[in-house]
């Protein structure tokens, strides 16, 4: 399985940002053909003092092929070109191969 990863940077209007992302963005991309499954993370901290992410949009595809394909499709050029719009130098879009996998929770110590 292959996913897009579209990763906002934290912005002095982050709201403004994530608005904008879910009206403008969120249901042109999710059109795309080959679309099998979606998250969405919103980040709240990490082990560092200093965060500059806000949010991360994933998108999966069966595979690398399928996940290109669908950004050439007409629903993925407006998707881009919606997010281009709105995300600037505040947005990064990535392509990463994925495996998942359920685990059993260890006991806590």
């Amino acid at each position: 399985m292959h996913k897009l990863m579209v990763v906002f940077k934290s912005s002095d209007d982050s709201l403004t940002l994530e608005t904008q992302w879910s009206t403008e963005f969120v249901a042109r991309a999710e059109r795309m053909p080959g679309l099998r499954r979606v998250s969405v993370s919103r980040i709240v901290g990490g082990p560092g003092d200093s965060i500059d992410l806000h949010l991360v949009h994933e998108l999966y595809f069966d595979d690398l092929d399928s996940l290109k394909k669908a950004l050439a499709s007409d629903q993925g050029q407006e998707a881009g070109r919606a997010l281009m719009a709105f995300g600037g130098e505040n947005v990064g879009v990535y392509f990463a191969q994925h495996l998942e996998e359920d685990r059993p929770a260890l006991p806590l110590h």
